[in-house]
């Protein structure tokens, strides 16, 4: 037997306005917290070391770049023709030497682009050991 037949059964439902406004309270919320910064107003200063300087390697291959982006390699110039060649170039100098250490030696005004060719030799070349150069700075 069915009591409730003549009873209309409400449906239940949900009411979305409390929830549009919490989330533009929210949304208002991080819209005013957060930063906006933009990549061309960093400052780089770049690094001066002030160590001593480190004892002679006999187990370094040297790498010297300079403005103009050419390269040597333990005091021979060597053309940049691409990375397979010049990791081959790396290969020759540290060939005899064991775990050879990579110095980088690069002119202030190189790109950075020349830099990471030279990284990327080495790590072509299997050498995994790189460290860079530094100059003290002049105020001390």
């Amino acid at each position: 037997m069915n009591f409730q037949r003549g009873r209309y059964r409400e449906e239940p439902e949900i009411n979305l306005v409390p929830l549009i406004d919490v989330m533009m309270v929210i949304l208002i919320f991080l819209m005013i917290t957060t930063t906006y910064s933009r990549y061309a107003e960093l400052e780089i200063h770049l690094p001066t070391a002030d160590a001593q300087r480190q004892a002679e390697r006999s187990n370094e291959v040297s790498v010297l770049v300079n403005a103009q982006g050419q390269y040597s390699v333990n005091k021979t110039p060597v053309p940049y023709t691409g990375a397979e060649q010049f990791a081959e170039d790396l290969r020759r100098a540290g060939g005899a030497l064991k775990e050879p250490v990579v110095v980088i030696t690069a002119d202030a005004n190189a790109t950075h682009q020349s830099v990471v060719r030279v990284m990327e030799a080495a790590r072509l070349a299997g050498l995994s050991q790189i460290t860079f150069t530094t100059t003290r700075p002049d105020n001390k």
